[in-house]
């Protein structure tokens, strides 16, 4: 449970980096687009890897796409009905959409957590950090143009704090839950990771660092590779 706690915290700590990061000093765009790219790759191979192919074990391939794909299209459906109904300029739209591009990541989290030691998640741990930090970092300077430095941070803390608590929640309720079912979860949180990494991460990547997004994404999928390596040992 103590590991739960630490890993989560730590991940979600990010935010708060990342917002203080884009409130207080200068970031680069091109540098955010480089990192947006880089985290991206890194969570793709995470989504297999942690996810995807221990549910395989499981349960059969048919499941695993029903599940995938079920969790792609209601992340996709929630993602619309946010951006329509509360747009992103209120502070209650802004908070919703910022908390439903962390749901997944940290449900993923949560779910891959149970019954395994940190080293065993550092693959997605790690690229999770990676894509909360200079998505908040961005996140964090465009409020900041017509909200108070205090009032954003605030919003970030909040997020942080409300998305740590979802995930640990999520580890503790569903740590009896039966394998097959588990695997079923797993899944879903794999397809709305990747659905949001299509509809959300990719795309501000390339308008902010462009023709080098493809690089970054690269890099980011094998630095993925070697964390999974560190962690399988």
């Amino acid at each position: 449970m103590l590991t739960t706690i630490v890993v989560v915290f730590v991940v979600s700590g990010a935010l708060l980096l990342g917002a203080a990061w884009g409130i207080f000093w200068y970031l680069p765009k091109q540098l955010e687009g480089f990192l947006i790219a880089l985290a991206g790759g890194a969570l793709i191979v995470s989504a297999l890897s942690e996810l995807i192919e221990p549910a395989l074990a499981k349960t059969s391939l048919l499941w695993v796409t029903g599940f995938v794909a079920a969790g792609a299209v209601v992340f996709t459906i929630a993602d619309k009905l946010v951006g329509e109904n509360l747009g992103e300029k209120s502070g209650g739209g802004l908070l919703a959409s910022i908390t439903l591009d962390g749901i997944p990541e940290n449900l993923a989290l949560g779910v891959a957590l149970i019954g395994a030691g940190p080293m065993q998640v550092a693959a997605l741990a790690g690229s999770i950090f990676l894509s909360n930090l200079p998505e908040a970092a961005g996140g964090a300077k465009e409020m900041a143009q017509n909200r108070s430095k205090g009032q954003v941070f605030g919003l970030w803390a909040a997020t942080a704090l409300l998305l740590s608590v979802a995930a640990i929640a999520g580890n503790l309720l569903l740590a009896g839950v039966a394998p097959e079912y588990l695997a079923a979860i797993r899944c879903f949180a794999a397809g709305a990771v990747i659905a949001s990494l299509a509809t959300a991460v990719f795309p501000k990547a390339y308008r902010e660092e462009s023709y080098t997004t493809g690089l970054a994404t690269a890099l980011g999928l094998l630095l993925a590779l070697a964390l999974g390596e560190l962690g399988g040992k």
